[in-house]
């Protein structure tokens, strides 16, 4: 009997992935589901019940759950000449100042990549439940994006939306002409409101959680220095990172759901800071931080997804 109910919890339980924003810094967490994949023999977009991101982690979970692409699929997305395409520099961008008038990048290049991916398709055309976080900065209010309750939101809206990150990329409007930002404005790591709303797609409280990160900055800011800083000084010991921190949401996660919730993440070690750094050195850092997930952390995931 024990068996059996054993059994019976594992049938009805739903698995949900969940991806942090954070620009190419998200690109090791496709490092590390593409070994998922290769040492499971299992899609991710098979694995997994419902995709959840947050900015460029909004990308990610919409290759998975819309085309059940693979992790190497959506890598190839990152490839320099990709990003070359997507941070296009703005006319006004002034490399040399800090305080910038423009946003750094235009839009173009982002909407023609999700033109060429999803083209027009609407969120109910998803072959799994999706979902993704953005900021209304006309009501102040956070939009939540989904499958089931905006089914006619626009995959390359809702991305877009979730991932115009204030300085780097201007704000984006919907069709229904509102305005939108970045989801990290609401939270960089959407595991907990994407429990809540998996809870209410799937009816059931018998969910387990994969959170990946992005990595964190772990380099110390002098604390006497900082006294005497203004808007630039914080702006340039990364006063945007501690304010979209994200570990927060994992320790209550972590305490909320026991074994049913493992999180992927780690400090950043030699990765840039910064989301935009795409050089090759930088990228080839991210790549290895991914493999570095997947030495600490492959055998917990895969003993996640089997049990």
């Amino acid at each position: 009997m024990k068996n059996f109910l054993s059994f019976l919890t594992k049938f009805n339980q739903k698995k949900i992935i969940c991806f942090d924003g954070g620009g190419v810094r998200t690109i090791a967490a496709l490092v590390f589901l593409k070994k998922l994949e290769a040492e499971s023999g299992k899609k991710v977009s098979d694995i997994f019940d419902m995709f959840i991101g947050t900015s460029a982690g909004a990308f990610n979970a919409a290759c998975f759950a819309y085309g059940g692409f693979t992790a190497d699929k959506i890598k190839r997305y990152w490839s320099k000449s990709y990003l070359e395409q997507i941070m296009k520099s703005s006319f006004f961008w002034d490399k040399a100042s800090l305080i910038q008038a423009r946003p750094r990048y235009e839009s173009d290049g982002r909407l023609k990549l999700l033109n060429e991916i999803f083209k027009s398709d609407r969120l109910e055309q998803s072959n799994k439940p999706f979902l993704c976080y953005a900021y209304n900065i006309e009501n102040r209010s956070h939009v939540i994006f989904d499958s089931f309750n905006t089914p006619k939101i626009t995959f390359k809206d809702a991305i877009a939306a979730s991932s115009a990150a204030p300085m780097y990329f201007p704000s984006y409007q919907m069709e229904d002409k509102s305005w939108m930002i970045d989801g990290s404005i609401v939270t960089n790591n959407p595991a907990l409101i994407g429990y809540s709303h998996a809870k209410q797609i799937f009816k059931t409280n018998n969910i387990k959680l994969l959170s990946i990160g992005s990595g964190q900055n772990k380099i110390k800011i002098d604390g006497e220095n900082s006294t005497s800083w203004g808007g630039v000084g914080w702006l340039r010991n990364d006063i945007m990172g501690m304010l979209l921190d994200s570990e927060i949401h994992n320790q209550i996660s972590e305490n909320f759901f026991d074994d049913n919730y493992l999180r992927v993440n780690s400090p950043l070690g030699k990765v840039n800071r910064f989301l935009d750094d795409d050089s090759e050195e930088n990228l080839e850092k991210i790549h290895l931080m991914g493999m570095e997930w997947w030495s600490e952390f492959g055998d917990k995931a895969l003993n996640f997804i089997d049990h």
